[in-house]
């Protein structure tokens, strides 16, 4: 059984409060990008896992999916082993959510492959214990988020008729090291207010707290930001923490001036 884990980009992202715990409470829109990992699992006597593509950082037992199965396994005992093989094709570091797609997806594959019952909510909960943006991947819709990245509220936003241009320079921003760049920045307004503005105006109103340090350590980064919009984008931003570079345009365009230090994704969704 194969599917095809897809990315997420963030349309806004606010820094809202420290947590006691240590954490950070955010504001953010996520909204599903059609850049896609393959994801396979075959019943097999052993447990196993395997990747191409993109060569993914750490021990292999570490990765999100084994994560998911063991998870599963607790409180499902008859789930049988399963052989993973993961083709990763979504950027890695770049604030996309491409790990925590590939756990989520995979969840869902449990679920249909062994017919384990469980509804958009349940697999939420196992989800959210992987990592505070996975939840968003089992309904894979628009939505707003809240908290730690792990309280979602479906949201009405349609991009399809636009499209989409990501760029992924050859720059990682670990996650820890943005947050420790960040400052806490509510808005005035809910960003489930400023979405409903015209797209033209969002460049103006909707904004990500990631990029006033990661820019400052990273110039080539707001480089990129800058050229999407000489290049004619409606409205551009990092994605997370970046270090990917998302611009959002009215018909496909292509970049290359752009293509030859960077990794670029053109997206119709």
């Amino acid at each position: 059984m194969i599917l095809f884990p897809n990315a997420k980009i963030n349309i806004g992202l606010n820094i809202v409060s420290k947590r006691p715990d240590g954490f950070h409470n955010l504001e953010s829109i996520f909204y599903p990008l059609a850049i896609k990992d393959a994801l396979e699992v075959i019943e097999d006597d052993n447990l196993q896992f395997s990747s191409s593509g993109i060569a993914i950082p750490g021990a292999s037992n570490d990765n999100l999916c084994l994560k998911a199965y063991h998870l599963l396994k607790q409180d499902f005992k008859t789930l049988p082993p399963v052989r993973i093989h993961l083709h990763k094709n979504i950027p890695i570091g770049a604030g996309l959510g491409g790990g925590s797609a590939d756990a989520s997806f995979f969840i869902r594959m449990m679920n249909q492959k062994f017919d384990l019952q469980m509804d958009n909510s349940k697999m939420e909960h196992y989800a959210s214990k992987i990592g505070s943006d996975c939840a968003f991947f089992i309904q894979n819709k628009p939505a707003y988020a809240l908290e730690k990245g792990d309280q979602l509220s479906p949201l009405d936003l349609n991009l399809d008729s636009y499209f989409f241009v990501l760029i992924m320079p050859e720059v990682q921003v670990s996650t820890a090291e943005a947050y420790r760049g960040v400052r806490v920045s509510p808005n005035d307004m809910p960003l489930t207010e400023l979405i409903k503005l015209p797209i033209t105006e969002w460049k103006f109103h909707i904004k990500n707290d990631f990029e006033p340090s990661v820019f400052s350590k990273y110039s080539v980064i707001a480089q990129i930001k800058d050229s999407l919009y000489e290049a004619g984008a409606l409205y551009a931003s990092m994605s997370g923490s970046g270090s990917s570079v998302y611009g959002i345009f009215n018909e496909p365009t292509k970049l290359p001036q752009l293509e030859k230090l960077n990794k670029v994704f053109y997206v119709l969704n």
